[in-house]
């Protein structure tokens, strides 16, 4: 039944307003948000890689990559305390996203923000200070603290004050700031590195400080959101909000609409409970489902360990530094299709064609390694080889940046009504960030028994959950987010939990 899968158009009503500068730049200022999250995953990798770096904190590992000749390809990095240094942080921002979600209904997006870059910014002096593991592990922590708070409160921010019709292209200038952060934590990685002195890593890890003001600065001037000041129950605050937003008077059947989605949210004293109902299920499962696959693409794979990932092909250190900083450009370049294409051609055909770009790269990846290494994992890349894997690679980054990278977060945020959206995008983020722990823990142990196949494992996931994209989820650009539920009804298979009293 495959036809059924698209779902009906839009019978959504057109509000009166248009784009306005304060709405660009409000949510310009909010997905820096995304700044603090984008570094510190660029920001790991390179670190993990550096000399100076292991030898003071990790000497196990610093000895098996340059003493220890015997040494399969694949299990130099293995260490489950390096690994912990990665994945500590998702753990963290796993528990905030709970408690993030209390505070951002309670007291405020923009609230949550600010506590989020406030902890952040501990967490940075602290790592960039550090003499030893423990404060390492530590300020990890609180960092992810802060990313639990800012991934839980920016998204729904930027969906809630963008007109929709544009919701897609500034919701997803989240994700851009996350591919800039990565970025430019690459492109310092690549500049500390070449310190003499062995002291660059603390410079790297320090530099996440610069992110994290950025973002108490710019929370602590921005408006909250309209729905968020009537969610704390202050209409006419709210209503003025909402003209300035829109850049008219003329603001009544919006406002409507939120007033009814706040006084039904009233209604519901308890949304984890009741996100648990059948009329739900389709966005309890898809505020699973779509953190998981994102994660399961094998993405911060990339993200994490590019350069620990390049140097085991056998790129040299430089070498494996600039290979990340190159997949880096291609990710924030690549963003930018994502940010005019979204709400032109819509959420399903990027992910769909972006799925099947990765199954391609990364099965020729694995292919290319096996070939190349074996299962004993000696062997050497050519040149010719090296840069055809580096291309596959920044192929798939590619795809992933117009696809899975800002729709996996987009989606989830925009589908929920308002008496369950915290809870949903609490559940989001915390489904996203329990596989990324995951990921971020136990892969340079999975490479190290999976060997090439390790490629083929994420390829056969990303195979899945293209499939379920083109079966379960309607399309939803241009869906103003208050009647989000006429899609669900329309749909074939969602349809039959939708009653007809959730119609707007």
């Amino acid at each position: 039944m495959a036809g059924g899968a698209f779902a009906a158009p839009s019978t959504g009503r057109n509000y009166e307003g248009g784009v306005t500068t304060f709405v660009i730049v409000t949510c310009m200022v909010a997905a820096m948000g995304g700044l603090i999250f984008g570094y510190d995953i660029g920001i790991s990798g390179g670190v993990t890689s550096m000399d100076s770096f292991l030898k003071k904190f990790f000497p196990s590992v610093y000895h098996k990559e340059n003493e220890d000749h015997h040494e399969s390809m694949y299990c130099k990095f293995d260490s489950h305390l390096l690994q912990l240094f990665t994945s500590s942080l998702y753990l963290a921002a796993l528990l905030a996203s709970f408690f993030s979600s209390t505070v951002t209904r309670l007291f405020g997006r923009k609230m949550s923000m600010l506590f989020g870059g406030l902890i952040f910014l501990i967490g940075a002096v602290l790592n960039g200070a550090a003499t030893n593991v423990a404060m390492l592990i530590i300020g990890r922590l609180l960092l992810g603290v802060g990313i639990g708070f800012a991934n839980q409160s920016v998204p729904i921010y930027l969906s809630e004050m963008a007109p929709a019709k544009i919701r897609g292209a500034l919701n997803i200038g989240f994700q851009m700031a996350i591919t800039i952060g990565i970025l430019a934590a690459q492109l310092i990685n690549y500049g500390t590195a070449k310190i003499k002195a062995g002291y660059g890593w603390r410079i790297s890890l320090a530099l996440a400080a610069v992110p994290a003001i950025m973002m108490v600065v710019g929370s602590f001037f921005l408006p909250d959101t309209p729905n968020s000041i009537l969610e704390r129950g202050h209409p006419e605050k709210a209503k003025k909000m909402l003209q300035k937003v829109r850049g008219t008077d003329n603001v009544e059947a919006e406002f409507q609409d939120l007033v009814d989605a706040s006084e039904a949210a009233k209604k519901v004293e308890h949304p984890w409970k009741n996100i648990l109902q059948p009329r739900y299920r389709p966005q309890l499962v898809i505020c699973i489902l779509i953190p998981f696959f994102q994660q399961i693409t094998g993405i911060n794979v990339i993200n994490f360990y590019a350069p620990v990932l390049f140097k085991t092909l056998g790129f040299g250190g430089d070498a494996s530094l600039m290979s990340a900083v190159i997949t880096g450009i291609v990710n924030v370049v690549c963003t930018l299709v994502s940010i005019y294409s979204a709400d032109k051609f819509g959420r399903r055909i990027l992910f769909l064609e972006g799925g099947v770009q990765m199954i391609i790269c990364q099965v020729l990846v694995g292919i290319m390694i096996g070939i190349n290494y074996g299962t004993n994992g000696v062997g050497e890349l050519s040149n010719g080889t090296a840069n055809f894997v580096l291309f596959l690679i920044c192929a798939y980054v590619a795809a992933f940046a117009w696809s899975w990278g800002p729709l996996g977060w987009l989606v989830p945020s925009e589908i929920c009504p308002l008496e369950i959206r915290s809870a949903g995008q609490a559940i989001n983020v915390s489904v996203n960030m329990f596989f990324t722990f995951l990921i971020g823990q136990f892969f340079l142990t999975m490479l190290c028994y999976m060997k090439f196949g390790l490629f083929l494992f994420f390829a056969a996931f990303v195979v899945i959950m293209t499939i379920f994209i083109y079966f379960f989820l309607p399309e939803t650009k241009n869906v103003p987010i208050e009647e989000i539920n006429r899609v669900w009804k329309a749909h074939w298979f969602w349809g039959k939990y939708i009653p007809d009293d959730a119609i707007v």
